[in-house]
């Protein structure tokens, strides 16, 4: 194992938790893939490396803000498996309803004025990740 290799990573790790994907991707310019690798596997063994503790603190830091759909989407897009992701998101615990309440409140507050509102409000929710079913049943209570 290169120690610049692993300097470069643990420099990487102390300023957030990375995916070994993104981790591999950033430290592919600095030596062989081998070598990449066997940095990667050495430090998941001791504990520096976790995909799953990634996963979470990704979903941790982006709750508020997103769906169940669009979460999964980008945990994916950074090589988290998808046992991973779906054992963090059901341990995230929140509803995901009660979310997409909070995101529309803070975004538009007031209930669609025409068809056309509607649809871009129901757009905006369903950019964020959010369900469809929980898009129909959010702008059927705010019409109400």
């Amino acid at each position: 194992m290169s120690d610049e290799l692993r300097g470069l990573a643990l420099k990487l790790l102390a300023r957030r938790e990375h995916s070994r994907a993104e981790l591999r991707q950033r430290l592919g310019t600095h030596g062989c893939a081998e070598d990449v690798d066997a940095t990667l596997d050495q430090m998941e063994q001791c504990g520096l490396l976790s995909d799953a503790r990634f996963a979470e603190a990704y979903i941790a830091s982006r709750r508020n803000r997103l769906g169940t759909f669009r979460l999964r989407r980008e945990l994916r897009d950074r090589g988290v498996a998808d046992a991973l992701i779906a054992q963090a998101l059901d341990q995230s615990g929140s509803d995901e309803l009660a979310r997409a309440r909070e995101v529309w409140r803070r975004k538009f507050g007031v209930p669609p004025a025409d068809v056309r509102d509607h649809a871009r409000q129901a757009r905006f929710l369903q950019s964020r990740g959010f369900a469809g079913d929980v898009l129909k049943q959010i702008l059927r209570e705010i019409e109400e």
